[in-house]
């Protein structure tokens, strides 16, 4: 039992209490009430009628109308014994506490009965007695925000608890909203004169009792436990109501559910078979760019779709296993989804998808195996046949013969055939770059590389070049008779040597070289004018004209004095020529090269002896 401080208030505040909860009980079958709990409780007949109406069964024969103690005692231990039948437990108190009229340990026993008869049957949400009628108290005012239970004492003290309980229960009653918070004692008596009268709940408390600091906590409770069991009709209806709520709620979320389930799996399917149409439709352009991209969109899907795939495979499993055990919970019938829609079927369109999977990644690793190997085929086929026509010009530019203008013919179809050539060199770039975004790094199929043939097909371009302007400059030197050998292998060899860009002819500053270098300087102005007057309205000067205006100008400069006098000029008066000499003179270095070794030493050993040499030559 709870122990409270044994003081004249609370002591007085439970007799109140616990007498009209006694004589509520008493009143319902008609038996005279009870005005003192130790006077009318001595002979033992008001507590075994208390008992007979709490019990609900008889307490058997006993003396209606003891007069002596002895009878007295007797009745209130026939008392006693029936409670602890019921297994009640009892503490302390004996038959002559309550002839004597023990007012404390009367209380005691009534407070036992009250927790065994009235409250130890209360049951909320599991829990029972004392916490669940808190609980059900809690519950009940829940969404009242400036009431809050949290004991049996002075949670109730301002009278809005009550208030709450009322209008949560009998809103006709009372208009909460409407009540004056501050109007503490107010309060307490609308909500006890409220449930008297209206719903007949036993004033067990005055509003004094609760109007304190600290409300006694069984008298509280035991007046709150008839706003319970008042109550508890209502509640069995709104428990009857959540029942109803709660099976509609189940039904409603199983309905969901399923339209969920069959709506996820419709469309999951719808998609697994549209991927599998897809890859079975699928073309390939056949270079190694489309097929790249095609391997990488399948490695996306391996990656990042078919995982959301498996985890919405294994969503909708355990959606469908939900529902069963929800059905099941609660007895209701089981759920077999539609034809199609079952996870039997989404087994059998997943193994297809697996299937069709394997199928696409064996057809895109075929497929860049097949254009890699085309790609090395197809490169060393074109790179085989840029070569052979780079060796065949090459094997017919050796093999030339026959008159000149015969070999410059030749040349020019040679030239000619190169031709294509180019093209062939431009597709082989073009198979480069493809093998390499392929990564393709070895080729059985050929020696050759882009690079090694483009180096090669220059070449060869420039020896045709070379030849031509060879044969044309042949054919033109045969015309000039009044050359000797010596001059026109001079002048050949210096128009060769000027022309940088192989194109058998020089720009004005190549010409003004090759002028110097065999003797003719002039000045800026000077040689442009001789150079706009060779050209005859062409760009360049060619070999022709070029070797005619040299005829022109040596004419009179053939002769041995004539080139002693131009050694002694490049000599600066020296009687021998150095070779810094010579260069200054912007002679070419080949025939430099070639003076050094025909020309004898002076005797200084300082330089070349011109003198002497032409001497030689003279005679």
């Amino acid at each position: 039992m709870i122990t409270f401080p044994a003081t004249p208030a609370w002591v007085a505040t439970q007799h109140k209490a616990f007498l009209r909860w006694t004589n509520s009980h008493l009143e319902s079958r008609g038996i005279t009430p009870v005005q003192s709990l130790d006077r009318d409780f001595s002979d033992g007949v008001r507590l075994i009628q208390l008992l007979e109406i709490v019990g609900n069964e008889s307490l058997g024969r006993y003396a209606t109308r003891p007069k002596l103690r002895v009878q007295k005692a007797e009745n209130v231990i026939v008392a006693l014994e029936y409670i602890k039948r019921r297994g009640i437990q009892l503490h302390n108190i004996g038959a002559e506490d309550i002839v004597d009229g023990n007012v404390k340990l009367i209380l005691g026993l009534l407070w036992t009965l009250i927790l065994n008869f009235s409250i130890s049957e209360i049951n909320a949400e599991g829990y029972t007695a004392k916490e669940g009628l808190l609980l059900w108290c809690q519950r009940k005012t829940a969404l009242y925000d400036d009431v809050e239970i949290t004991d049996f004492s002075t949670s109730w003290n301002n009278g809005l608890a009550f208030c709450a309980l009322l209008d949560r229960h009998r809103p006709d009653l009372i208009d909460y909203d409407a009540l004056d918070k501050s109007d503490e004692k107010g309060n307490i008596e609308l909500a006890l004169k409220l449930a008297s009268e209206d719903v007949g709940i036993p004033q067990l408390l005055d509003v004094e009792d609760v109007l304190v600091s600290k409300p006694d906590e069984r008298s509280i409770m035991t007046y709150v436990a008839h706003w319970f069991h008042a109550f508890s009709a209502l509640d069995k209806i709104e428990t009857a109501g959540r029942r109803v709520e709660k099976f509609v709620e189940v039904m409603s979320s199983s309905y969901d559910l399923q339209h969920s389930y069959e709506t996820r799996i419709e469309k999951f399917l719808e998609n697994i078979v549209y991927q599998i149409k897809s890859w079975n439709t699928a073309v390939f352009s056949g270079t190694y760019l489309d097929a790249r991209k095609q391997n990488q969109e399948f490695y996306r899907y391996k990656s990042e779709l078919k995982r959301s795939w498996i985890a919405e495979k294994t969503d909708i499993t355990s959606m469908l296993g939900n529902i069963k055990t929800k059905l099941a919970t609660y007895g209701l019938k089981d759920y077999e989804p539609p034809n199609g829609l079952t996870l039997a079927d989404l087994d059998i369109v997943w193994k297809q998808l697996i299937q069709a999977e394997a199928v696409r990644s064996k057809k895109i690793n075929e497929t860049i195996r097949d254009i890699k190997e085309n790609l090395r085929k197809k490169f060393a086929e074109t790179a085989n046949t840029v070569a052979e026509k780079i060796d065949s010009a090459s094997i017919q530019l050796v093999q030339l013969d026959g008159e000149l203008e015969d070999q410059q013919s030749q040349t020019k179809n040679i030239e000619h055939q190169l031709v294509p050539v180019t093209d062939l060199l431009e597709e082989l770039k073009k198979l480069t770059k493809d093998l390499e975004e392929a990564k393709v790094e070895e080729n059985d199929y050929t020696v050759y590389s882009y690079d090694e043939l483009q180096y090669e097909l220059k070449l060869a371009q420039e020896a045709i070049a070379k030849k031509l302007s060879f044969i044309e400059n042949q054919i033109v030197a045969r015309s000039m008779t009044n050359l000797t050998p010596i001059q026109l292998e001079e002048f050949e060899s210096v128009f060769r040597y000027f022309d940088k860009r192989q194109q058998n002819s020089l720009e004005e500053v190549e010409f003004a070289a090759a002028l110097a270098s065999l003797g003719l300087v002039y000045s800026e102005d000077e040689i442009h004018e001789v150079f706009d007057a060779v050209r005859g309205g062409e760009l360049t000067v060619s070999f022709e004209p070029f070797i005619r205006y040299m005829v022109e100008v040596t004419e009179d400069q053939n002769t041995a004095a004539q080139v002693l006098q131009s050694f002694m000029e490049v000599a600066e008066g020296k009687p021998y020529v150095t070779e810094f000499d010579l260069r200054n003179s912007l002679i070419p270095d080949p025939m430099i090269e070639q003076l050094e070794e025909i020309m004898p030493k002076d005797e200084t050993g300082q330089g070349l002896d011109y003198v002497k040499f032409m001497e030689k030559l003279c005679i």
